[in-house]
């Protein structure tokens, strides 16, 4: 038992049942997890980083967070852990934090930002609540405080995250405090709408409404696509009494608790007015609006017209997108966030996945491309004699010959790693899109002959049959659709937590739009192995990571005025241009009876395009990028990076020796290795060193040391100490040759005892492990002389 933990057990839990903390309702969880530890694609020995986790969680009530408290070693200060206790009280959205050796403990309060002196006792949990409460601004009231103590809906093994739970509270907290706008920022893929529905679970269940009447409020739940209304009616929000729920589309019903609705359901038409009309402005208490930054709050939007009409309701907008130029719209309507969660923390967190990034460029993308004079195009129309660079592509220009090569390209991908992990193509438009499913296609023909579906089109114009290709290729199970090639329908709102691959065929200069297609590929599904995605680049879209405001603090919108004094004299809101994002500026509608509507086009007006037939075109070049410790793209120069990181660890061959010939030092030079991506396989296959030990590459790439391999290494140990095998009986020493022919074959993982004797059956004669161990004398005895095995096989 380690000393931290010791002090815990001894001396801590005594102090905190003292205190009350373990009289029901009230109580505290003993090393509280709240993360699942960062994913390390390169390390397959142990995949996840370490977990957070505190010490312990105070809970009042069982249910509300109140303080963090961190033990260390009964000889260390009392003041020894208060840093941690701070830092994990800040992430976990708590305002006491404490520090303890057992004996003594030490206090920091975020309310009042003091540091207590040694006190020998922890308040009680009355004590901390009633600290909690007041009118201060880092306080709670007292009426919305027990509001707060709410219970969650209990999902069986889905308990709300550390995040998850702040942001409910935060927004719970504003509600009650008659703050009418608000906004969630959550990162794509970390549950908004799980944070959404507990939100209404806790309102319904206090029976929370504008007026003050005995009655749960009335809410709207709303978005822009079926998919965004009906997955989250069909999961989540299904724990409400379903006679309680409606979706509006047709018929404007009364007399429930919650309805859903998207847009184009009930908004104005051309020819008539909206369904929303037919409710009372004051109807609705609350309104839910998913996906918030795709256009419902701007001015101009016919859909804003909805939200200004019900302005008595409280409104709750949720987004993945901090505050940008292309979004501004709806942090001015809505307001700043009451909580953000970003990407860059997800993936830190290991609640999202990281990426691997794939820059390909084709010849025409790097060189641009020019028609010869006079050159027709496909219609016999001179194509204008100017240089078509990689925005012009499918937009001014349609070379088959480009859409060709990145499918070949996309189709080699998949056949190197995994050709049934899902890919999502997103393509210019509709005719790209078509163009590129047929390229697909006719590459994958051992599979499309049997399969059409594995390469599948998911676009507004593909009607019904491309809804139904879209619940296909969401399915976790579905083995079918593995290919989606879409334009703009699949770039936000939709949950494919199997998306393993995401191929971009068309330029992206909207960092909202940016974020919410790299969205689709960052939730993580251990249980069918998607712990990391791909990104392949062909347009350099993704340029975009590296601006800073890709994932740095969000901007807010700025609202106070003061005088010279410094003092607040009226609230405004900055004034900034908003540029209108792709994804806004969709060619398709949904409506309630469809589903997916595409705009009429005019069949008899000329193309908009220039075809220019005929050509080659060839991937010139290739780079790949991978994300360091700091979640920063790194070019992926293995044997440079390799060279330099190992260089950082150990000033030398020997000092990196002493720790291999041990097995555990071992696993931990690896781990460090992965944890700064690199990974020993993909070291062997760039160096074309597949039978290289990895002791000795790594020597070799960091320190010019020659490279040996297995069998080079088992042979000198031979020569070297052949008396070594003398000392052990026939048995033992039989054993111990076998082992070092394994390694010799297949290196060091073969002196993981006991799993090498119970996988290899040259061993069975030997009897079982407990056998083997007899034939060295025991245990302990098997275990020295397969470590000095090691240690002589290092030695040199």
């Amino acid at each position: 038992m380690s000393n931290e933990a010791n002090t815990c057990r001894k001396y801590v839990e005594p102090k905190l049942e003292e205190a009350g903390w373990e009289t029901q309702p009230h109580d505290y969880y003993e090393q509280y997890y709240f993360t699942d530890g960062k994913i390390r694609p390169k390390n397959k020995r142990q995949p996840r980083g370490k977990r957070k986790f505190a010490d312990y969680l105070l809970l009042y009530n069982g249910e509300f967070p109140l303080a963090v408290v961190e033990a260390k070693r009964k000889y260390a200060t009392p003041d020894e852990g208060l840093e941690q206790a701070i830092d994990y009280a800040k992430i976990l959205g708590v305002k006491f934090a404490y520090s303890t050796n057992g004996k003594g403990i030490v206090e920091y309060d975020f309310i009042t930002g003091k540091q207590s002196d040694v006190i020998d006792s922890f308040p009680s949990p009355d004590q901390l609540w009633r600290r909690l409460r007041g009118e201060a601004k880092e306080q709670i009231r007292e009426d919305i405080a027990e509001k707060l103590l709410t219970p969650f809906y209990p999902t069986p093994g889905k308990e709300p995250r550390y995040y998850q739970r702040n942001a409910i509270n935060a927004a719970l907290a504003a509600i009650l405090k008659g703050q009418k706008r608000l906004l969630l920022t959550l990162a794509t893929g970390t549950g908004k709408t799980t944070v959404a529905f507990q939100i209404c679970w806790k309102l319904s269940s206090i029976e929370w409404n504008v007026t003050g009447e005995s009655r749960p409020p009335r809410i709207l739940f709303l978005a822009d696509r079926n998919v965004l209304v009906d997955d989250p009616m069909n999961k989540d929000f299904s724990a409400f009494n379903q006679e309680k729920i409606y979706k509006i589309q047709g018929t404007a019903k009364k007399g429930r608790d919650i309805y859903f609705a998207i847009y184009q359901a009930i908004g104005d038409r051309e020819d008539s007015f909206g369904l929303y009309r037919e409710y009372n402005r004051d109807y609705f208490d609350l309104i839910v609006v998913d996906e918030c930054h795709r256009g419902s709050a701007r001015d101009e939007s016919n859909w804003r017209q909805i939200l200004e009409y019900f302005e008595p309701a409280y409104q709750l907008g949720l987004t993945a997108t901090p505050l940008r130029d292309d979004n501004v719209d709806t942090y001015r309507y809505f307001g700043n966030p009451l909580y953000t969660y970003s990407l860059k923390q997800g993936i830190a967190d290991g609640f999202l996945a990281p990426y691997r990034v794939y820059r390909i460029t084709t010849r025409s993308d790097r060189e641009g491309w020019q028609p010869t004079a006079g050159q027709l195009d496909r219609y016999g129309r001179t194509i204008p004699n100017e240089v078509y660079l990689t925005p012009d592509f499918e937009r001014k220009l349609v070379r088959q010959v480009r859409t060709r090569a990145i499918a070949q390209h996309i189709t080699d991908f998949l056949k190197s790693s995994d050709r049934y992990a899902k890919t999502i193509v997103f393509c210019v438009d509709e005719e790209h899109v078509k163009a590129m499913i047929k390229e697909l296609r006719n590459f994958n023909s051992d599979i499309t002959k049997n399969n059409p579906e594995y390469v599948s089109r998911i676009t507004a114009d593909a009607g019904e049959v491309g809804k139904g290709h879209l619940y296909k290729f969401k399915d976790v199970l579905d083995t079918t659709h593995i290919i989606a090639v879409t334009a703009k329908l699949l770039t936000t709102g939709v949950d494919i937590p199997t998306c393993k691959n995401v191929a971009l065929a068309r330029v992206i200069r909207s960092m909202t739009d940016f974020k919410q297609i790299i969205g689709r590929g960052t939730r993580v599904r251990e249980d069918s192995g998607k712990l990391s995605f791909n990104i392949l680049d062909y347009t350099n879209s993704t340029v975009l990571f590296e601006d800073t405001e890709f994932d740095g603090e969000p901007a807010l919108i700025k609202e106070s005025e003061m005088d010279d004094q410094g003092q607040i004299l009226s609230e405004t809101v900055q004034e900034l241009e908003s540029a209108e994002s792709e994804t806004e500026a969709e060619d398709f509608e949904e409506n309630e009876n469809s589903g997916f509507r595409g705009l009429p086009n005019d069949d008899d007006a000329p193309p908009r395009k220039y075809y220019a037939d005929g050509g080659t075109e060839e991937i010139t070049e290739e780079k790949i990028y991978d994300l360091d410790t700091d979640n920063q793209l790194r070019l992926s120069q293995l044997i440079e990076h390799t060279k330099e990181q190992v260089r950082i660890l150990y000033r030398s061959t020997l000092e990196i020796q002493q720790r291999w010939a041990n097995s555990q030092q071992r696993s931990e030079i690896i781990d460090l290795l992965a944890d700064r991506g690199i990974d020993i396989d993909e070291l062997k296959q760039v160096t074309k060193l597949p039978d290289a030990d990895p002791f000795d590459l790594i020597c070799h790439i960091a320190f010019d040391a020659p490279v040996l391999t297995y069998k080079q290494r088992a042979e000198q140990l031979r020569r070297r100490n052949p008396d070594f095998f003398q000392r052990y009986g026939e048995d033992a020493k039989a054993i111990l040759e076998i082992l070092l022919n394994k390694y010799a074959q297949k290196g060091v993982e073969e002196f993981n005892i006991p799993t090498t004797f119970k996988a290899n059956r040259e061993f069975d004669k030997y009897g079982n492990v407990a056998e083997i161990a007899q034939r060295f004398g025991s245990v302990q005895q098997l275990r020295e002389a397969v470590n000095q095995l090691q240690n002589l096989l290092y030695s040199a």
